[in-house]
Order: structure tokens, then C-alpha cells, then sequence
């Protein structure tokens, strides 16, 4: 009797052992971008009625932790509403339950104020306060700035678009770019915000006019340009583009165009050394080139260099040459360009390969030299450099041209944007050839937009 009651005694107890391990699902989280939606919204019922223009910005999991993750919450909802008047910010965040599953609960308030700081609202009906005593927000801002250009929504002059130039250390236009960073980060990967109080730095501020005498429809905002202004030796300036922003409900109208001609205008009018862009994207350097390309076309000193190179590509076997072919610009005429057009060295380098391919006619006939220069023309740029590929930040949109377009643009710190082949790889040849067939077919499809356009 004892030994089964002993054996009894130990069935329950491991009985209530099993009973008592009870372990809670582990919360593995929710992503970031999955859970928010953001609007930008022009008016109260706009925002009631969800009607905004949803952004979709790079990467929300960003601003959560190394993970991405929001923890804690089920059926979690995170709707923010953006105004399009002064850039105020409301989330309205709902959940069915909260509960602490062995990594927390996120604080999400104190994450989305890092998001907006200063412009996000509290309260409701307080952001939809701001649509009747913000509406002037951008009118005030830019009313010190100085107009560069008015009437430029692709010759629609009924538009009442402007382009005006704010330099920063006014307080104006502080408050003005402050009022934006939020978006910049949520659409820019990476980015950071300008110095607001040095007066090197400059926006270009592109907005819609009212034509209503009574001021109820308010300025719109529409995108901008932040360049800055770096001393060259031994008294001249460059002009550095910086950021590029058009606001997503102006995307594909060519504003992000004509700010980067405007800042070629500028450029030319103000004799600076030249103007740099920190290293662009793919798709805003297809956007530079098909503004360079055809302002080289018709520069005087360009066509016969160009003929003259391509003479000799015509002539030549590049295929028994015994050292790298040299087919470049002369340096007196890349100086001239940079004089008269403002364009650097290294944009004038990369346009050149196009002008090449576009006088080298037919080419097909030539296409085996042409690939032998763009051979050593990436051997050259990529081949042993000690350098990375810098992070590329932007949102690419499709544009009229058929083509991507920037809607923003920020970097680190230089406009010489490369790629680091491993030379230690046996594949090395392959890897060169995969750049050269990349880069072909990138200049043959530029070159057949610009034909197109000049056809047109």
C-alpha cells in the first residue's frame, strides 16, 4: 500500500507540475510599415473622410529600434495625418489590447514625437484648427525671399507657379525647412537635417500662388532645393546640391526638373567655379543627364572634340591595342565648359560617353570599339578604387519621360558615387562585364530619349 500511494503522490505532483508550465506565445512584434499610414492632407475633411494623398515613405522600421518592430499590442493601427497648409502632424493610434509578452511595450508616443517633434498635435481638433490659422503659413515663410522664376508648370502660365530663393539664418526660413524635416526623414533613408543657422546653405522653395483677392486659398507648397555654398580657392564659390524634394501629390508634373535648371541658371548668372550635386541617385543622374546633354550639344567647343574622338574610334582597332585607350575630352575644353555651362569634370566625363555614343553613327557598325572605350572607362572610375557604394536615398517615381524620377535626394558627402569590384575574385572579368553591359545599356537608352525629345 505504500509504495502505490508513494507512486500516487508522485503521478499528482507531475500532474500539477504539467499544469503549472504554462508558457505565453512569444511576441515577435509587428513591423513598422505595416502598421502605420501616413496622409498628406490640405483641409479638415480631407482628413476625416481619408481622402489625403497617402506617402510612402522609404522605411518606417527604421525609427523602431534595431529590429524594426513595434511590441506589445495587438490589432495595433497607427494612422498620421500630415497638413499640406503648415506641415503640422496628428496620429490617431488604435489597438484592440496591450500586454508585455517579454520584450515590452513599445512607447509609441515618444517615438512618434522623435518623428515630428515640433509640429506634431496632440489633440484632434487642434490639428484641424491649424487648416484656418496655418493657411498662410507658406506665404508668410516666403514673402522675404527673393523670386527667381515665375510662371514654370511646363508653360502653363495659369498655374501661377514661382521659384524663390530663402537663405537660411532667417528666421523664416528656418522655421520654414524645420517645418519639413519630418518628411525628409520619413522619405529620405538616412538623412539629415541642414544647418538652419548657417546662411551658406540656401532653399529653393517651388509653391502655387493664390489668385483669390480674398487670400482663402492659401499658397501651396509644392517642393524644394537645399544647395550650399562652399569657398573654392582662391575666390570663387561652388554651388553643391543637396537635398531634392517634390512634395507626392506634385510628383510627375517636372517640378524636380525645373528646380535642377534653375539651379543651372543660377550657376551661369552668379559666375560660380561650378555646380555639384552630392552623389545622385541613378535616377536624378538620369535626370541630369537629359538636361546636360543637349546644353552640351549645342556648346561650341563640344561638337568638334567630339568629332575628333570619334574619328578616331571610327578609324581605329581597338581590339590589338596594347595599353588603355584615351578617348576623353581635352582638358582645355572640359575647362570651358565648366566656365560657360558651370558643369564639373566628373558630369561632364559621364555625359561625354553619351555624346560619343550619339555621334558615333551608325553605330552598331562601331559598336565593338565603343565598347572597348567604355571598357576602360569603367576599369578606370571602378577597378581598384578603395572606395564603396555610398547609400543611394531617394523614392524613384515613373516621370514623363517614361523614365524614373527623384522625388528626393540627400547623401553624405561627395558626388563620386562608385562601386568596389573585388579584385581578389576570380569572376573579376565577369563582374567588369556585367558593369559594362549595365552602363551600355543606360547610355543607349538615354541616348534614345534624347533623340526622341529632339525628333519630337
Amino acid at each position: 500500500m505504500g509504495q502505490k500511494q508513494h507512486l500516487s503522490t508522485d503521478s499528482t505532483t507531475e500532474s500539477k507540475k504539467k499544469r503549472r508550465v504554462n508558457f505565453s506565445p512569444t511576441d515577435s512584434g509587428v513591423e513598422a510599415n505595416d502598421c502605420i499610414q501616413i496622409y498628406l492632407v490640405s483641409s479638415k475633411e480631407e482628413a476625416e473622410a481619408g481622402t489625403g494623398h497617402q506617402i510612402d515613405p522609404v522605411d518606417l522600421n527604421i525609427f523602431f529600434g534595431d529590429d524594426g518592430k513595434i511590441y506589445g499590442y495587438q490589432g495595433l493601427k497607427i494612422v498620421i495625418w500630415v497638413s499640406s497648409l503648415s506641415f503640422h502632424a496628428y496620429t490617431d493610434i488604435t489597438y484592440e489590447s496591450t500586454a508585455d509578452r517579454g520584450k515590452g511595450i513599445t512607447d509609441l508616443k515618444a517615438v512618434l514625437q522623435d518623428m515630428f517633434a515640433e509640429n506634431i498635435v496632440e489633440k484632434k481638433d487642434d490639428f484641424f484648427q491649424t487648416f484656418s490659422t496655418e493657411k498662410q503659413c507658406i506665404s508668410s515663410a516666403v514673402s522675404k525671399g527673393e523670386i527667381l522664376r515665375q510662371n514654370t508648370s511646363n508653360g502653363n502660365s495659369d498655374l501661377n507657379i514661382e521659384v524663390i530663393r530663402l537663405v537660411m539664418g532667417d528666421m523664416s526660413a528656418g522655421l520654414l525647412y524645420s517645418r519639413l524635416v519630418p518628411l525628409v526623414l520619413l522619405l529620405v533613408d538616412g538623412s539629415n537635417a541642414i544647418d538652419v543657422t548657417d546662411s551658406n546653405w540656401e532653399m529653393y522653395a517651388i509653391v502655387q500662388r493664390t489668385t483669390d483677392p480674398q487670400g482663402d486659398n492659401p499658397t501651396k507648397f509644392l517642393g524644394f532645393a537645399a544647395a550650399y555654398r562652399f569657398f573654392h580657392y582662391p575666390d570663387s564659390l561652388r554651388l553643391r546640391l543637396s537635398q531634392i524634394l517634390v512634395l507626392p501629390p506634385y510628383q510627375q508634373k517636372g517640378y524636380g526638373r525645373h528646380l535642377l535648371e534653375l539651379l543651372n541658371q543660377v550657376a551661369i548668372s552668379e559666375n560660380v567655379y561650378d555646380l555639384t550635386v552630392e552623389e545622385p541617385v541613378e535616377s536624378l543622374q538620369r535626370i541630369r543627364y537629359y538636361i546636360d546633354v543637349p546644353r552640351l550639344l549645342s556648346h561650341s567647343s563640344v561638337k568638334p572634340a567630339v568629332d575628333a574622338v570619334v574619328s578616331r574610334l571610327k578609324e581605329a582597332n581597338l581590339s590589338k591595342r596594347t595599353q588603355t585607350s584615351q578617348f576623353l575630352p581635352p582638358p582645355a575644353v572640359v575647362d570651358d565648359v565648366r566656365k560657360s555651362l558651370k558643369i564639373n569634370k566628373k558630369q561632364f566625363t559621364q555625359c561625354w560617353e553619351i555624346l560619343v555614343y550619339l555621334a558615333l553613327s551608325p553605330v552598331d557598325k562601331h559598336m565593338d570599339n565603343y565598347r572597348i572605350f567604355i571598357t576602360d572607362r569603367v576599369k578606370a572610375t571602378v577597378i581598384g578604387k578603395d572606395s564603396v557604394t555610398k547609400e543611394k536615398r531617394v523614392i524613384d517615381i515613373p516621370n514623363v519621360l517614361g523614365e524614373e524620377a527623384f522625388v528626393m535626394y540627400k547623401s553624405a558627402d561627395t558626388e563620386d558615387g562608385t562601386v568596389t569590384v573585388d579584385e581578389d575574385q576570380a569572376n573579376l572579368q565577369e563582374q567588369l562585364q556585367k558593369l559594362v553591359d549595365e552602363r551600355i545599356k543606360e547610355i543607349e537608352g538615354i541616348a534614345q530619349k534624347i533623340l526622341t525629345k529632339n525628333h519630337a
